[in-house]
């Protein structure tokens, strides 16, 4: 775990608050952990998470997350929702079977919600499979980053379709079409797949759109955790699907890219004050994936979230709540 601030000390009190960033990283069942992590937070603040960040980001799992916590949820509320559906969707078999079964609950969660509609600003990344780049749906009109004219919130898709295009891990999941106001038809995956760890987007949009400086900006970039893969062979009961070198290849990809991403954030923003938190668990019985359906495994994946906050909460308080003043973040290890 890290409380980091780049080691360096913040600007003299200005008067004004900072402008607060949460990044919500991907990994489809370990979302629980950063559930466990987010409670934490919201008992610290006392309020709606939308209430304290200007700015959500998300992917993936934290795509949904984010979603929910910028529709004014409480991580109470999407903690029981996870409950009832995540073992549910991940349990499914085919491609097919999770992208209908994850259709049916964003749709249920979402149904025709906009992105102007959220009540922070938002972005969902996705990536778009054909031009293999980023595509991220963004809430306010302050988020455009040079392009005013053409912005519109959301490119016009429903938040619903948004966030199943940022789940879409091929080949455990479809991949998804959607469609813009403009009436282009847009192929989609996995956010995760160009930013499983969405930090580095969320502070270059606050720092080029906000025009916010670095050192003025307070960010908070939660994890799911790292751990040992479960075993894997057909005698142990996995399916076959997972013993595909094709997908033990997507799942390392998400891996390496949760880490590149931190890294590159640390080399472009180290002025940034910022907290990351997903820590590493080793021993065999943490062994899970983002397929976990143990319904005991994901209540600890929660327990250890919320026991990973605990243990810096009070150092918190004023990186979360108070003015910006002469402060120094040291590094925790």
């Amino acid at each position: 775990m890290e409380f980091f601030a780049g080691g360096k000390v913040a600007e003299q009190d200005s008067g004004k608050r900072p402008h607060r960033i949460l990044s919500l990283d991907g990994g489809g069942s370990k979302g629980f952990y950063s559930l466990g992590v987010l409670k934490g937070i919201e008992q610290l603040v006392g309020c709606l998470l939308y209430q304290k960040f200007d700015l959500i980001f998300g992917t993936s799992t934290g795509a949904i997350i984010g979603s929910l916590l910028a529709l004014g949820k409480t991580v109470d509320e999407i903690t029981l929702l996870y409950k009832e559906h995540v073992p549910s969707i991940m349990g499914k078999k085919r491609p097919s079977q999770k992208s209908a079964a994850l259709k049916h609950l964003a749709d249920l969660t979402f149904q025709e919600i906009k992105f102007d509609q959220m009540k922070t600003c938002v972005g969902i990344v996705a990536t778009r499979l054909r031009e293999e780049r980023p595509m991220i749906f963004k809430s306010r009109i302050e988020q455009a980053m040079g392009r005013e004219a053409s912005f519109s919130p959301g490119f016009g898709v429903s938040v619903s379709d948004a966030v199943q295009a940022s789940c879409s891990a091929i080949p455990f999941f479809n991949r998804k079409i959607v469609q813009t106001d403009t009436g282009d038809q847009v192929e989609l995956v996995d956010g995760g797949y160009c930013a499983n760890n969405p930090t580095l987007y969320a502070i270059t949009e606050a720092v080029k759109a906000f025009n916010i400086a670095p050192k003025a900006a307070r960010v908070v970039s939660v994890g799911v955790g790292s751990y040992p893969p479960p075993y894997q062979s057909l005698l142990s009961g996995a399916r076959w699907i997972d013993m595909l070198p094709c997908c033990r290849l997507s799942k390392k990809i998400f891996d390496i890219n949760t880490q590149a991403m931190e890294q590159f954030q640390q080399i472009i923003f180290d002025d940034v004050p910022n907290v990351r938190i997903s820590n590493t668990y080793e021993k065999p019985e943490m062994a899970t994936d983002l397929f976990e359906t143990n319904e005991r495994m994901l209540n600890i994946l929660r327990q250890c979230g919320a026991d990973s906050f605990g243990i810096y909460e009070k150092n918190w308080f004023n990186y979360l709540i108070a003015k910006i003043k002469t402060w120094r973040f040291r590094k925790f290890n």
